[in-house]
């Protein structure tokens, strides 16, 4: 069994996986609620599942980007269990989950996140096989000039208001928007993504796995 604990944004989320199926599933918004709400959540989750934490072999993680606080209650529970059971971890980037809830097509994808202050956390993939490839780091920067770079039929799937949402479909006809729903970063394609990870031996050492911040000194908008 595995345990996949997402806590990058506004957007939370615990997930219960063993290989074969989604043995339990849960996600919510808190704004400033991480640090009181993950550790009953997943002892509710637990609990519903009927499900000992005993019985978890392995944990996967969101890296982020995202909020560096919320970023770090996920992190320090997972390392905390890691250490404590000495249980493999496996970290896994943020806008890898969100780009695994849209089918791999020949199509470019951009996935998005909200990073605060008007701007967006955006990294874009390309399909390589039956998954999603990223082909770089993801950058800060805001709907208007993602919408600008956007000059072919493109995926973009993740966190956008609606106000967002309105400008990129003005704005350009070659973007295909993911719908809300379909926008929703599942934790349990982030416990299908990490499972992968670890049945192929790649797993990460718990003391230097740290989370990913994007750069501060990008331009924040007015």
């Amino acid at each position: 069994m595995l345990l996949a604990i997402d806590t990058s944004t506004a957007q939370m989320g615990l997930a219960l996986y063993d290989g074969t199926q989604v043995v339990g599933e849960t996600l919510w918004h808190s704004r400033r609620y991480h640090t009181v709400q993950l550790a009953p959540a997943l002892s509710e989750l637990l609990a519903r599942t009927e499900v000992s934490i005993a019985s978890v072999e392995a944990l996967g993680v969101a890296l982020g980007p995202g909020s560096f606080t919320a970023l770090r209650v996920g992190l320090a529970l997972a390392k905390g269990l890691a250490v404590a059971r000495g249980l493999p971890l496996i970290g896994i980037p943020t806008l890898d989950v969100v780009a695994a809830s849209r089918a791999v097509c020949e199509l470019p994808l951009a996935a998005v996140l909200q990073a605060g202050r008007g701007r967006i956390a955006v990294a874009w993939y390309r399909a390589e096989g039956e998954r999603w490839q990223a082909e770089g780091p993801a950058k800060l920067t805001t709907v208007e000039k993602l919408a600008e770079a956007i000059r072919k039929p493109t995926l973009v799937c993740g966190e956008l208001t609606a106000a967002e949402r309105q400008r990129l479909a003005r704005k350009r006809k070659n973007v295909l928007l993911a719908s809300p729903a379909e926008s929703v970063r599942r934790p349990a394609l982030l416990a299908e993504l990490a499972w992968q990870r670890w049945k192929a031996g790649e797993v990460d050492e718990v003391a230097p796995l740290a989370p990913i911040y994007l750069h501060v000194g990008e331009e924040i908008p007015a």
